[in-house]
Protein backbone atom coordinates (compact mmCIF):
# COMPACT_ATOMS: atom_id res chain seq x y z
CA UNK A 1 0.00 0.00 0.00
CA UNK A 2 1.11 3.37 -1.00
CA UNK A 3 0.91 6.32 1.69
CA UNK A 4 -1.19 9.22 0.64
CA UNK A 5 -1.60 12.67 2.79
CA UNK A 6 -4.60 14.36 1.62
CA UNK A 7 -4.83 17.97 3.77
CA UNK A 8 -8.34 19.36 4.18
CA UNK A 9 -8.79 22.54 3.09
CA UNK A 10 -11.82 22.83 5.78
CA UNK A 11 -8.80 23.67 8.26
CA UNK A 12 -7.44 26.67 5.56
CA UNK A 13 -7.74 30.23 5.69
CA UNK A 14 -10.87 30.52 3.45
CA UNK A 15 -9.89 34.13 2.94
CA UNK A 16 -6.25 33.07 1.07
CA UNK A 17 -7.11 29.60 -0.59
CA UNK A 18 -5.16 29.61 -3.57
CA UNK A 19 -2.11 30.21 -1.40
CA UNK A 20 -3.24 27.60 1.01
CA UNK A 21 -3.52 25.06 -1.68
CA UNK A 22 0.21 25.56 -2.82
CA UNK A 23 1.40 25.68 0.32
CA UNK A 24 0.85 21.88 0.64
CA UNK A 25 2.06 21.01 -2.74
CA UNK A 26 3.90 17.69 -1.97
CA UNK A 27 0.53 16.37 -0.43
CA UNK A 28 -1.00 13.42 -2.70
CA UNK A 29 -4.01 15.53 -2.73
CA UNK A 30 -6.03 18.47 -1.73
CA UNK A 31 -9.48 17.29 0.07
CA UNK A 32 -12.44 19.32 -0.20
CA UNK A 33 -15.32 18.89 1.67
CA UNK A 34 -18.58 19.96 0.51
CA UNK A 35 -21.58 20.27 3.07
CA UNK A 36 -24.67 21.34 2.16
CA UNK A 37 -26.18 22.50 5.85
CA UNK A 38 -29.07 19.50 5.08
CA UNK A 39 -27.09 15.76 4.99
CA UNK A 40 -25.04 17.38 7.77
CA UNK A 41 -25.73 20.39 9.99
CA UNK A 42 -22.71 22.95 8.12
CA UNK A 43 -22.53 24.58 5.10
CA UNK A 44 -18.85 25.29 2.78
CA UNK A 45 -18.31 25.03 -0.76
CA UNK A 46 -19.45 24.16 -3.81
CA UNK A 47 -19.13 23.71 -7.35
CA UNK A 48 -17.36 27.34 -8.22
CA UNK A 49 -15.13 26.78 -5.62
CA UNK A 50 -13.89 23.75 -6.36
CA UNK A 51 -13.48 25.38 -10.65
CA UNK A 52 -11.27 27.83 -8.98
CA UNK A 53 -9.57 25.48 -6.87
CA UNK A 54 -8.39 23.53 -9.88
CA UNK A 55 -6.85 26.43 -11.77
CA UNK A 56 -4.91 27.98 -8.81
CA UNK A 57 -3.38 24.49 -7.78
CA UNK A 58 -1.63 21.43 -9.41
CA UNK A 59 -2.76 19.12 -6.61
CA UNK A 60 -5.78 16.97 -7.59
CA UNK A 61 -8.97 17.64 -5.67
CA UNK A 62 -10.30 15.19 -3.94
CA UNK A 63 -13.67 16.26 -3.09
CA UNK A 64 -15.77 14.31 -0.29
CA UNK A 65 -19.41 15.74 -0.46
CA UNK A 66 -21.37 15.28 2.39
CA UNK A 67 -25.19 16.56 0.47
CA UNK A 68 -28.10 15.05 -0.29
CA UNK A 69 -28.54 13.73 -3.69
CA UNK A 70 -25.32 13.02 -4.64
CA UNK A 71 -26.80 11.38 -7.56
CA UNK A 72 -27.41 14.25 -9.04
CA UNK A 73 -25.10 16.86 -7.95
CA UNK A 74 -21.88 14.46 -8.08
CA UNK A 75 -21.15 14.86 -11.45
CA UNK A 76 -21.01 18.16 -11.82
CA UNK A 77 -17.59 17.84 -9.66
CA UNK A 78 -16.27 16.26 -12.19
CA UNK A 79 -16.30 18.76 -14.85
CA UNK A 80 -15.52 21.38 -12.16
CA UNK A 81 -12.05 19.57 -11.60
CA UNK A 82 -12.40 17.28 -9.19
CA UNK A 83 -10.08 14.01 -9.63
CA UNK A 84 -11.76 12.01 -7.31
CA UNK A 85 -15.14 12.02 -6.01
CA UNK A 86 -16.76 10.78 -2.86
CA UNK A 87 -20.43 9.90 -2.10
CA UNK A 88 -22.09 8.89 1.13
CA UNK A 89 -23.54 5.44 0.72
CA UNK A 90 -26.37 6.82 3.43
CA UNK A 91 -27.20 9.70 1.16
CA UNK A 92 -27.08 8.17 -2.55
CA UNK A 93 -30.16 6.14 -4.17
CA UNK A 94 -27.88 3.97 -6.71
CA UNK A 95 -24.46 4.30 -5.32
CA UNK A 96 -23.49 1.70 -8.19
CA UNK A 97 -25.33 3.87 -11.29
CA UNK A 98 -23.74 7.19 -9.46
CA UNK A 99 -19.86 5.02 -9.40
CA UNK A 100 -20.40 4.39 -12.47
CA UNK A 101 -21.06 7.94 -14.05
CA UNK A 102 -18.23 9.37 -11.89
CA UNK A 103 -15.40 6.86 -13.45
CA UNK A 104 -17.19 7.33 -16.91
CA UNK A 105 -16.45 11.51 -16.54
CA UNK A 106 -12.99 10.45 -15.84
CA UNK A 107 -12.74 10.73 -11.76
CA UNK A 108 -12.03 7.96 -9.28
CA UNK A 109 -15.40 7.36 -7.67
CA UNK A 110 -15.10 6.75 -3.77
CA UNK A 111 -17.83 5.91 -1.18
CA UNK A 112 -18.02 6.98 2.41
CA UNK A 113 -19.67 5.54 5.67
CA UNK A 114 -20.72 7.08 8.61
CA UNK A 115 -19.19 5.79 11.81
CA UNK A 116 -22.58 4.17 12.66
CA UNK A 117 -23.09 2.45 9.35
CA UNK A 118 -21.39 -1.23 8.65
CA UNK A 119 -19.30 -2.03 6.10
CA UNK A 120 -20.36 -5.80 5.48
CA UNK A 121 -23.69 -4.64 3.34
CA UNK A 122 -21.62 -3.17 0.60
CA UNK A 123 -19.01 -5.26 -0.18
CA UNK A 124 -20.44 -6.27 -3.22
CA UNK A 125 -19.95 -2.61 -3.92
CA UNK A 126 -16.37 -2.78 -3.75
CA UNK A 127 -15.83 -3.37 -7.16
CA UNK A 128 -17.63 -0.57 -8.64
CA UNK A 129 -15.03 2.15 -6.79
CA UNK A 130 -11.72 3.27 -7.06
CA UNK A 131 -11.91 4.48 -3.18
CA UNK A 132 -13.67 3.82 0.50
CA UNK A 133 -13.79 6.18 3.17
CA UNK A 134 -14.14 5.14 6.41
CA UNK A 135 -15.80 8.36 8.32
CA UNK A 136 -13.44 8.37 11.67
CA UNK A 137 -15.86 11.19 13.43
CA UNK A 138 -19.63 12.35 12.56
CA UNK A 139 -18.85 14.34 9.54
CA UNK A 140 -20.17 17.95 9.61
CA UNK A 141 -17.38 19.86 11.78
CA UNK A 142 -12.95 19.81 11.17
CA UNK A 143 -11.36 19.42 14.62
CA UNK A 144 -13.37 16.88 16.34
CA UNK A 145 -11.83 13.85 18.29
CA UNK A 146 -10.55 10.87 16.77
CA UNK A 147 -13.20 7.63 17.31
CA UNK A 148 -10.82 4.44 18.52
CA UNK A 149 -13.65 2.56 18.13
CA UNK A 150 -13.41 3.05 14.29
CA UNK A 151 -10.01 1.20 14.11
CA UNK A 152 -11.82 -2.73 14.02
CA UNK A 153 -13.78 -1.02 10.84
CA UNK A 154 -10.92 -0.09 9.70
CA UNK A 155 -9.59 -3.77 9.68
CA UNK A 156 -12.70 -5.69 8.98
CA UNK A 157 -12.53 -3.46 5.68
CA UNK A 158 -9.35 -4.01 4.60
CA UNK A 159 -9.94 -7.53 4.90
CA UNK A 160 -12.74 -7.33 2.28
CA UNK A 161 -10.54 -5.60 0.20
CA UNK A 162 -7.94 -8.03 0.24
CA UNK A 163 -10.32 -10.84 0.23
CA UNK A 164 -11.43 -9.70 -3.29
CA UNK A 165 -8.22 -8.87 -4.45
CA UNK A 166 -8.95 -5.52 -5.05
CA UNK A 167 -6.58 -2.03 -5.76
CA UNK A 168 -8.87 -0.27 -3.68
CA UNK A 169 -7.89 2.74 -1.97
CA UNK A 170 -8.68 2.90 1.79
CA UNK A 171 -9.04 6.28 3.12
CA UNK A 172 -9.61 7.54 6.65
CA UNK A 173 -10.82 11.17 7.60
CA UNK A 174 -11.71 12.91 11.33
CA UNK A 175 -9.05 12.97 14.03
CA UNK A 176 -5.93 12.24 11.89
CA UNK A 177 -3.08 13.77 13.42
CA UNK A 178 0.84 12.75 14.28
CA UNK A 179 -1.00 11.03 17.36
CA UNK A 180 -3.11 9.06 15.48
CA UNK A 181 -2.07 8.14 11.90
CA UNK A 182 0.12 5.28 12.92
CA UNK A 183 -2.81 3.11 14.15
CA UNK A 184 -5.11 3.85 11.14
CA UNK A 185 -2.35 2.52 8.95
CA UNK A 186 -1.67 -0.20 11.31
CA UNK A 187 -5.46 -0.94 10.88
CA UNK A 188 -5.18 -0.81 6.91
CA UNK A 189 -5.55 2.62 5.95
CA UNK A 190 -3.28 3.75 2.97
CA UNK A 191 -5.15 7.19 2.30
CA UNK A 192 -5.20 9.92 5.29
CA UNK A 193 -7.16 13.22 5.30
CA UNK A 194 -5.55 15.48 7.48
CA UNK A 195 -6.82 18.89 8.46
CA UNK A 196 -5.59 21.00 11.73
CA UNK A 197 -2.33 18.51 11.97
CA UNK A 198 -1.82 20.22 8.70
CA UNK A 199 -3.34 23.39 8.52
CA UNK A 200 -2.57 24.51 12.06
CA UNK A 201 0.87 23.43 11.95
CA UNK A 202 3.73 26.00 11.27
CA UNK A 203 4.90 24.66 8.10
CA UNK A 204 1.98 22.95 6.66
CA UNK A 205 4.63 21.64 3.91
CA UNK A 206 6.55 19.58 6.80
CA UNK A 207 3.44 18.62 8.84
CA UNK A 208 2.35 16.59 5.37
CA UNK A 209 6.00 14.75 5.03
CA UNK A 210 5.80 14.30 9.24
CA UNK A 211 2.41 12.17 8.83
CA UNK A 212 3.65 10.69 5.51
CA UNK A 213 6.75 9.38 7.51
CA UNK A 214 4.24 8.15 10.45
CA UNK A 215 2.20 6.16 8.03
CA UNK A 216 4.70 4.52 5.73
CA UNK A 217 6.70 3.42 9.19
CA UNK A 218 3.58 1.70 10.56
CA UNK A 219 2.73 0.71 7.27
CA UNK A 220 5.97 -0.97 6.95
CA UNK A 221 5.54 -2.45 10.05
CA UNK A 222 2.13 -4.07 9.92
CA UNK A 223 3.09 -5.32 6.75
CA UNK A 224 5.91 -6.99 8.10
CA UNK A 225 3.43 -8.50 11.11
CA UNK A 226 1.70 -10.25 8.42
CA UNK A 227 4.35 -11.73 6.70
CA UNK A 228 5.14 -13.38 9.71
Amino acid sequence: MAVQINPSILSADFSRLAEEARAVEGADWLHVDVMDNHFVPNLTLGVPIVESLSRATDTPLDCHLMIEDPDRWAPQYVEAGAGSVTFHAEAAAAPVRLAREIRAKGARASMALKPATPIEPYEDLLPELDMLLIMTVEPGFGGQAFLDIMLPKIRRTRELISKHGLELWLQVDGGVSDTTIERCAEAGADVFVAGSAVYGASDPAEAVRALRAKADGASAAAGRACRH
